[in-house]
Order: C-alpha cells, then structure tokens, then sequence
C-alpha cells in the first residue's frame, strides 16, 4: 500500500475513500479490486475499511461519515453513545447532514437532513452533547425513560444549564414545561426514574419532609452515597431498582424486613420499584412511622380519596 495512504487510513481508524485514493495518485480502481481481493472491505459505496478484521464502532462510525462527506456528523443515538451518555452500541450510525446536500440512505446508516446543523466538534466529528440532549428528547415519549436520558446526560456535562440553553434555542421544542420541572429534579440530585417517582409519589404526595438525595456519609469505616437521607430525623432510604428482577426477594418480605429495621431503631430502609410505583402509600406510610421514631412531629397526609393513610 501506497505510505501516504497508509498514514491517512491510520488516522481515520482504517477507513479510505476512493476520493481519497485519486488525491494520492492511486487509480480509483484499485479500492474495488482491493475489496474483491478480501484486503479490504467495503463500509458504503465509494468507502472502504483496509483491512479483512471485525469493525469496532468507531470504525463504522468513521466510514459513516466519509461517506456522507461535507458537514455531517455523529447525532441522536450515535453521539449519544460516542460522548458516554449510552453504554449499549446503537444498531445504526445516525448521521446529520445539512439541508442543503443529498445522501443517499445505506444499510446501517440513518441520516438526519438538518436546515439548521447544531455545533459539532472532535476527531470523529460529533454534535455537541447538549444538543443531542435535546435531539433524543424530540423521540421520547415516556417520563421514565425521559428522565433517564436527562440523568445519563448528569453524568458526563459539567452542568445541565448547558442543556437547558440548547433547549430555549429551540422554538418547537415539544413538552418544554416537563423538560424544564425535570431538569430541575435531576439538578437536585435525581438520578433515576425511581429516585422520581419516590419523591413524587410517596414523599411529595404524602406530605413528608423533603429529603437530601445522594448524601455521601460515613459508617464507621466505610464512606458510602444514601439515595435519600432526612437530615436531622435519622432516616435513611435506599432504592434498589435491581431487587425487582426475577428470583429476587419479594414485596412482602422487604416490606416485613424493613419493619424489623424500624422496630430495632435502625433507620435505613430498602425500596424496590413494586414498593414505590405499586403501593407509594403503604410505602409513605412506613418511612412516616421511622420519621416519627426519628424525631418528626409531622403527619402524613393523604394523597387522595383511596389513599390508605
């Protein structure tokens, strides 16, 4: 292979074009034949990986954009996945492109024209992480699975009023109010869709104290992070949306095991999702009896007529 070749395919993550090859004085056939041979293999028309082996991601992602050439860039579920904010690899390379260039669509690859591109930056060009905040927002449907995005995001921007101006740039923005109220709650340290509904439906709904979330703490030897902690009442709750999976310990049992808890005086109590979606007023009512042990002079309220409080 041609060194300068070389070079350039080394830092493209093993990708080529054939533009690419004519640039270097290589005749454009030899990308076709070189993919016929088995050297090489070809990514999109015009595209090709120089080598025989299994494609990382990146690499697809980087064929992904020579492809779609002038202006494109990783979006939706690709930069989501490129800037950290998805463990799981996307099943398709989204790409945006500008508005005023044609690509045709391919196998794998799902373009997104764009009248106005959103910033973009890196190597492997990419939009910016609050835009493809936004970006995935416009897709989702459900609050739970909203509220996980916006918290994925917590974990790698620096700060949510980055999302929250790409937000206010954008004029057709669909349920802005609930993108607003929930990044609010992610900025006060909800960290998942069962972190929310606890606060929503078992201590809001019912009165209780507000509580600190993600409190680091020390016990004796060790340092450990409470979900929730009520400063000052001795009260500590924890919530495992994992004990929800087959084989794991039922409602009842950890209903029973945390009454123990309170009634030997030790004030950490374990949620699960059936605990704080299927009854939030049993559950309001049990950190209401440890509150009162803890101190509370407060009583909790009834969240409406059927409520069992």
């Amino acid at each position: 292979m041609n060194k300068g070749i070389g070079r350039l395919a080394a830092t493209q993550d093993g990708v080529i074009t054939r533009a690419q090859l004519v640039e270097h004085g290589v005749r454009p056939g030899l990308l076709a034949d070189r993919v016929r041979q088995g050297r090489w293999q070809r990514a999109f028309p015009g595209v090709a990986v120089v080598h025989g082996g299994p494609l990382t991601w990146r690499t697809r992602a980087r064929a992904a954009l020579l492809y779609c050439g002038r202006g494109a860039a990783l979006s939706h579920s690709a930069a989501a996945y490129h800037w950290g904010m998805s463990r799981s690899e996307p099943r398709l390379v989204e790409i945006s492109v500008p508005w005023d260039r044609r690509v045709t669509g391919q196998r794998g690859l799902q373009i997104h024209l764009r009248r106005v591109m959103p910033p973009s930056q890196g190597a492997l060009r990419a939009i910016h992480a609050p835009e493809v905040v936004i970006d995935l927002w416009k897709r989702e449907r459900d609050v739970d699975a909203a509220l996980s995005l916006l918290a994925a995001a917590a974990r790698v921007l620096a700060s949510m009023s980055d999302v929250a101006r790409a937000a206010a740039a954008r004029p057709r923005l669909p349920r802005r109010q609930l993108l607003e109220d929930l990044l609010r709650e992610v900025e006060e340290g909800v960290e998942s869709p069962l972190e929310r509904r606890y606060r929503c439906d078992v201590e809001r709904s019912h009165g209780l104290p507000v509580s600190a979330l993600q409190v680091r703490q020390r016990l004796g030897t060790l340092r450990i992070r409470a979900d929730v902690v009520y400063v000052g009442l001795g009260v500590r709750v924890e919530l495992d949306g994992q004990l929800g999976h087959p084989g794991g310990r039922t409602a009842s049992d950890a209903w029973r095991d945390n009454a123990v808890v309170i009634a030997s005086g030790e004030m950490t109590l374990r949620y699960r999702w059936a605990h704080v979606v299927g009854a939030p007023c049993a559950t309001a009512g049990q950190v209401a009896q440890a509150l009162a042990r803890g101190g509370w002079r407060g009583r909790p309220q009834p969240c409406g007529p059927a409520c069992r409080l």
